[in-house]
């Protein structure tokens, strides 16, 4: 069966979970991008960008908190930049599409393949060799974390989207979800597209407290990380305490001197002139940590300038004023899904 062909124009999908405000790590590795991708694509380059709500109950939450953090997260996005008018922006909930769509591939996705990925083993904290049939998986693992992939493959797969910006750790999604495209259109026909990967810069930004793990918003410790709604003063007190280590010197080494490298690679990001962390690290290889640490306060800083306050001008707007926004990206989205399922319902039967 001859392989479908990417739709013209090129339509880019992207997701981001309600977990709460972004950090600088969530900011640089993906979020960026999203408002990059607003100017360095053509025009009538169609950008979709979700708040994805129906995965984040996956992981239990009280609803009154789930509310709260998709409108953080839209106040977010909107204030790194993210135009509405430009993209599609709208929580996944709001398009009952998705949903349908989901169902249909797990009707000819295989669970032999989504027993072998990693996000649900990683959830609940599982060696990634433990398969379903562990006593200790099954009696753990709900069905919504361990189709979580399925749904992901939908979000892509209704919106005809034929570029997908993946990190390395999300590389096996986007190829289960050519995996759902390949097995829909090989029992119903050539209907579906198969997306190709968009790949970013690789900025890979660890904890403040501890260099040797991710920047993440679950950690205990406050100070570990940057959000993109801190103040100054905080951006410059977290990354003042910073963990380093006694070591003369300035070098980039992420495996003997993790603290220093992170801080490099921090400052690498904002570098006005794109230099690398080993580039910075040799021009400032004789500074004193001290001076390393006001060097990337003040880099993030400029480079995160204006965010916190239009952050909190549109939380100020109030619950309406958000909602509204949502419910125009949300419009959009649903004519957008509904091209492909008119196709996809009469392929099937309905």
């Amino acid at each position: 069966m001859p392989k479908i062909s990417l739709p013209k124009p090129r339509a880019v999908f992207s997701g981001i979970q309600p977990t709460g405000v972004p950090h600088l790590g969530n900011y640089v590795g993906a979020l960026r991008q999203w408002v990059q991708l607003q100017r360095s694509e053509e025009p009538d380059a169609k950008l979709i960008y979700s708040i994805v709500d129906l995965h984040a109950i996956t992981m239990p939450q009280p609803p009154e908190q789930l509310r709260r953090r998709k409108r953080e997260a839209m106040a977010a996005l909107l204030a790194i930049g993210v135009d509405p008018e430009r993209a599609t922006l709208f929580y996944q909930s709001s398009v009952p599409a998705h949903s349908e769509l989901m169902w249909i591939l797990s009707c000819t996705a295989s669970v032999g393949y989504l027993s072998r990925m990693t996000q649900w083993k990683s959830k609940l904290n599982l060696d990634q060799k433990s398969s379903i049939e562990d006593r200790q998986a099954g009696s753990r693992l709900k069905l919504g974390l361990f189709s979580y992939p399925v749904l992901q493959a939908a979000d892509i797969l209704v919106h005809r989207a034929t570029h997908v910006p993946v990190g390395h750790d999300q590389q096996q999604h986007l190829e289960f979800a050519r995996e759902c495209a390949t097995n829909f259109n090989h029992a119903y026909g050539n209907h579906l597209v198969a997306p190709q990967t968009l790949i970013p810069p690789v900025h890979r930004i660890m904890s403040l407290t501890d260099p040797t793990s991710k920047m993440s918003k679950s950690h205990k410790v406050e100070r570990s990380r940057i959000l993109i709604t801190d103040a100054p003063q905080d951006i410059r007190a977290k990354i003042g305490s910073a963990k380093t280590d006694s070591i003369p010197g300035v070098l980039y080494d992420p495996s003997a001197r993790p603290g220093i490298s992170n801080l490099l690679d921090i400052l690498s990001i904002f570098d006005p002139e794109g230099r690398n962390a080993e580039q910075l690290a040799h021009e400032y290889s004789d500074i004193s940590p001290k001076k390393l640490k006001d060097m990337v306060s003040d880099a993030v800083i400029e480079g995160m300038d204006g965010i916190r306050d239009r952050y909190l001008e549109l939380v100020g707007k109030g619950d309406e004023y958000l909602d509204g926004i949502e419910a125009i990206g949300a419009r959009k989205a649903r004519e957008s899904a509904e091209e492909t399922m008119q196709l996809v319902r009469d392929a099937v039967g309905f």
